[in-house]
Order: C-alpha cells, then sequence, then structure tokens
C-alpha cells in the first residue's frame, strides 16, 4: 500500500488505500569492469570534491539561485499541502473517449478503506451507469498529477495522467495528411484494409502476449554458459534471425493486401484438416500453401500477434 486516505467529489468522502497495480519484469543487468569482470556500483560523487557521499548524508535541495538553495525534508513534502497528499479529488466527470490514450501513464488500483465499502460501491456503481470516468488531482511520493478514476470490476482503478505541458506538439512531425483522398489512398486499397482488419478483429485476451525479446535475450544468456561463458556464441544463419524487411521501392497495396488475406484463411483450413484427422487432408496443394506463407520460427517469435494493431 502506497498510502490510505479518501475519494472525494462534491460532499461525498470515500476512504480508500492506493496500491500499485503495475509490475516490472526486467532482466537483471549488472555493471562489469571488461578487464577483471569486476562488478561496477553506481557512485554518489560530490561534485566538488570527487568524494563519495554516503545515503545518510544526502538530502534534497531547490536552487533557487545559482549555487544556492534551500533544502527540503520529509516534514517539508508532507506537509505542504495535507490535503493534496491524501485525498483523490475528482474535478469533473467525462467521457472516457474524450481523453486520448497518450494522456494514461501509470495505473493503480484504488481500495476501500475501512468503513467505506458502501460509499466505495456508490461511486463505482454510478460511474458505470453513466458510462463516465472521474478526472481528478492527486499526489503520489513528491508529484502530484492529474489521474482518471475509472471502474474496472469490483474495483476503481486510478490511472495516473500526463499534464497538458508534458505532452509535446506533434504538429512538426511528418505524417501523410488525414482522408483518404488527401492521403492519395484509392478506393480499392481502403476496401482491401478494411476487409483484413475486419478479418482480424477478435476479443482482447491480454495473457496470449508477452515479453518474447526478453525469452530471446535469456537464451544467448543461457547459451554463452554452455559454451563456457568465455567462448563467443555463434550467430544463427542470417535467414533464422532477420526477417525480410519491405524495401523502399513502391509496392502495389493492394496485391499485399489480398495476400495478407489469404494467409490467415489457408492455416485456419490447415489447422481444420489436422482436427479431423484426415490421412488426405494434407494434400500437396495445401502443403504448399502453407509452407509458402507461414512465417519461419524465427520470424514467428517476432511477428505481431493477429489483433487490430498489426497493421
Amino acid at each position: 500500500m502506497l498510502w490510505s486516505g479518501a475519494i472525494t467529489f462534491g460532499l461525498v468522502h470515500v476512504p480508500v488505500e492506493l496500491h500499485p497495480a503495475a509490475q516490472r519484469h526486467q532482466l537483471d543487468l549488472d555493471l562489469l569492469d571488461r578487464r577483471t569482470m569486476d562488478p561496477v556500483g553506481y557512485q554518489r560523487v560530490n561534485k566538488k570534491n570527487g568524494k563519495v557521499v554516503p545515503w545518510a548524508d544526502i538530502v534534497k535541495g531547490y536552487e533557487y539561485q545559482k549555487g544556492r538553495y534551500v533544502v527540503l525534508d520529509e516534514d517539508d513534502f508532507k506537509h505542504a499541502n495535507p490535503k493534496a497528499t491524501q485525498t483523490v479529488e475528482i474535478a469533473c466527470f467525462v467521457r472516457p473517449a474524450e481523453v486520448p490514450l497518450f494522456f494514461y501513464d501509470t495505473p493503480y488500483y484504488l481500495v476501500p478503506g475501512k468503513r467505506g465499502e458502501k460509499t466505495y460501491a456508490l461511486l463505482r456503481e454510478a460511474m458505470r451507469q453513466t458510462g463516465l470516468i472521474g478526472i481528478a488531482t492527486v499526489v503520489i511520493q513528491t508529484k502530484q498529477h492529474l489521474a482518471a478514476v475509472v471502474p474496472a470490476g469490483r474495483l476503481l482503478l486510478l490511472d495516473t495522467l500526463r499534464f497538458v505541458d508534458e505532452i509535446r506538439d506533434a504538429r512538426g512531425l511528418a505524417a501523410p495528411a488525414e482522408g483518404t483522398k488527401a492521403a492519395g489512398l484509392s478506393a480499392k486499397e481502403l476496401d482491401m484494409a478494411l476487409q483484413l482488419i475486419k478479418s482480424m478483429a477478435e476479443a482482447w485476451r491480454p495473457e496470449r502476449f508477452h515479453d518474447t525479446y526478453k525469452d530471446d535475450l535469456l537464451a544467448r544468456v543461457k547459451a554463452k554458459i554452455k559454451a563456457g561463458r568465455t567462448k563467443a556464441v555463434e550467430e544463427p544463419a542470417k535467414s533464422e534471425t532477420t526477417e525480410q524487411r519491405p524495401s523502399a521501392e513502391i509496392v502495389d497495396l493492394v496485391a499485399l493486401l489480398k495476400n495478407s488475406l489469404h494467409k490467415p484463411v489457408a492455416r485456419s483450413r490447415a489447422q481444420a484438416a489436422r482436427k479431423r484427422g484426415s490421412s488426405r487432408a494434407c494434400s500437396n496443394t495445401a502443403t504448399s500453401a502453407i509452407s509458402a506463407r507461414r512465417p519461419s520460427r524465427a520470424e514467428g517469435k517476432r511477428a505481431a500477434p493477429r489483433t487490430l494493431c498489426a497493421l
């Protein structure tokens, strides 16, 4: 639990506890001296005398003039605004579609506090029936955040949002003009793209996805261990590690879309044939079609799963 406080909206006060809702899974890599393989630590060095400073002697300071600081301690952070540090204060309710995805940052669980179950449930169900989410401000650790309060099953989810001045202006970035005509798209190209997207649409199943890059990196670690650590691992053949990237030449979009549409059809037919268990199911025609379209083992690891974002 990060802290206990309350959600407030209008005159309603909902006791809650804030819990992290996300966790990161990364490889724990150490820094080493290439010459001796000795571990290299992170040092907190005094920039003036070059000496290492222990954590007990480190404080946080605000530079109000060049070279002059005001030191802030934990009491300063806690008592700067006690209400802000213990309250999720909902300012308004909006439709979820009105908040662009790039505003969302980090999720947290809001759990009802003691004797707060009924008002918690009341807020959750009222938001669910109206289809609205709460826009609030909250202080987490030493930073104030904009946040969205969203019903998620039995719980309320608090997802921190970026303030508008934290979003970079995209006007200077190059991109095709909006609209099919302005972007130079033909009706046939658009129709084929719509067919492909509809054929790949499916229910959201997050358990299907995981960090394949971490798996591949661990496989290399294991290969180096097996090779005795000091021996170089032989690089796999180019065809196993490198996808064939499209060239910069102008391509026929309609032909590519047609091939993409046929690909899942051939695969589903082959799967149906295997289920029937017929010895005649894998005819020469079907076998050649599958082998021509099925990605290699390495490509399969990197290929995006069949979702709307794969186009």
